[in-house]
C-alpha cells in the first residue's frame, strides 16, 4: 500500500520546557498509510536550550531539519519558511507546546484522501487541572471549540493541509485562520477530525488568559476585515448560546463560567482596541504558564 508522504513544519521559540518531548511524541507516530518523510523546524532567535535539544533529536533522526533565525520575526515568517522549504505537497502545521498521540497524525492525514477536502483540524485537549478556576476556563474553552467545530470547523494547534499558496501573510498573527481562509478561497472544504486528539496546557494566571485571548481576537479582526473571512468562533453570541446549553447548573460552575465569560469580553475589547489603533500581534507576547505540560 502507497503511503501518502507528510511535512511536518513546527514553529519555535524558547520551547525548552516541551520541544524532546514533543518531538518524541511526533517520531514515535504509529502509521499505517502515512509517511512523514521530513520535519522541519524554525526556531527564530531561540535563546534557551531548545535548539540544542533539537539537534540531538536530529542527529538521531535524520528526517529531522533545524533552520535557525536569528532574530524573532513572528510565527508568520517561520510557517511561510516551512511552506517554501516542504517538498510535501501535504503540510502538518503544529505548535511546539503540544504532546501528540500516537495516532493522531494518521487521523489527521485521513480526510485529505477526498479531493474534495483541503484543511484538516484536529481536537485539542487540555491537560490542565478541571478543579482550579483557569484549568476550568482551559476546558470550558476547549470544549465550546470543540461543539463549534463539530459544525463549523475551527483551525487550531495542528493541522494538515494541502499545499496549494506560497504564503500567508506576512503580519499575520493567527496563521491556522489565514491558512484556512486561503484554502477554502480556492474552493477546498474543511474537516475537524475530532478524533486527531492533541494535548496543550491553557493559560494558568489571569495575565497569560488576557495576553493570549487578547492577540487571538485582535487577529481575528484583522483576518476578517482585511481579508473577508470570519473564524467560526469569532461570533461571542454563537458562544454564548452553545454555553448556556452545556452550562452545568452547580453554584462553582455558574460562577466560574460568568467570570470566565467577562475575562473573555475584557480581552476581546483589548483586541478590539489593539485592532482600532493597528497594533500588530505577529510577535506573540509569550505566555509561559502554557509551556509546561507535565
Amino acid at each position: 500500500m502507497k503511503k501518502t508522504p507528510v511535512t511536518i513544519g513546527i514553529a519555535v521559540y524558547n520551547e525548552e520546557k516541551n520541544i524532546g518531548r514533543f518531538l518524541q511524541s511526533i517520531v514515535d507516530q504509529n502509521l499505517k498509510k502515512t509517511d512523514i518523510s521530513e520535519i522541519i523546524i524554525v526556531s527564530s532567535g531561540s535563546t534557551d536550550k531548545s535548539d540544542k535539544i533539537i539537534k540531538s533529536y536530529s542527529l538521531k533522526y535524520p528526517i529531522i531539519e533545524l533552520i535557525k533565525q536569528k532574530k524573532r520575526f513572528g510565527k508568520a515568517s517561520a510557517v511561510n519558511l516551512i511552506i517554501n522549504k516542504a517538498k510535501e505537497d501535504i503540510i502538518i502545521l503544529a505548535s511546539a507546546d503540544l504532546s501528540i498521540p500516537q495516532n493522531t497524525i494518521e487521523k489527521l492525514v485521513n480526510p485529505l484522501n477526498n479531493a474534495e477536502v483541503g484543511i484538516v483540524g484536529s481536537h485539542p485537549v487540555p491537560l490542565n487541572d478541571k478543579n482550579t478556576f483557569f484549568g476550568f476556563t482551559a476546558h470550558m474553552l476547549w470544549d465550546l471549540h470543540h461543539k463549534i467545530s463539530l459544525k463549523s470547523p475551527k483551525m487550531g494547534e495542528c493541522i494538515a493541509f494541502r499545499k496549494i499558496f506560497k504564503q500567508i501573510p506576512k503580519l499575520s498573527s493567527v496563521d491556522e485562520a489565514s491558512i484556512d481562509a486561503l484554502i477554502k478561497g480556492q474552493g477546498y472544504k474543511a474537516v475537524y477530525a475530532q478524533d486527531a486528539i492533541v494535548y496543550n496546557k491553557g493559560a494558568g494566571n489571569l495575565k497569560d488568559f488576557i495576553a493570549r485571548r487578547r492577540h487571538i481576537y485582535a487577529g481575528h479582526l484583522v483576518t476578517k476585515y482585511n481579508y473577508g473571512y470570519s473564524v467560526s468562533t469569532i461570533s461571542g453570541f454563537k458562544i454564548l448560546l452553545i454555553l448556556l446549553k452545556n452550562l452545568s447548573f452547580s453554584w462553582r460552575s455558574i460562577i466560574w463560567s460568568f467570570s470566565v465569560v467577562m475575562l473573555e469580553v475584557y480581552s476581546r475589547l483589548l483586541g478590539y482596541i489593539d485592532y482600532k489603533r493597528d497594533r500588530v500581534h505577529t510577535i506573540w507576547q509569550r505566555t509561559e504558564s502554557t509551556k509546561e505540560l507535565f
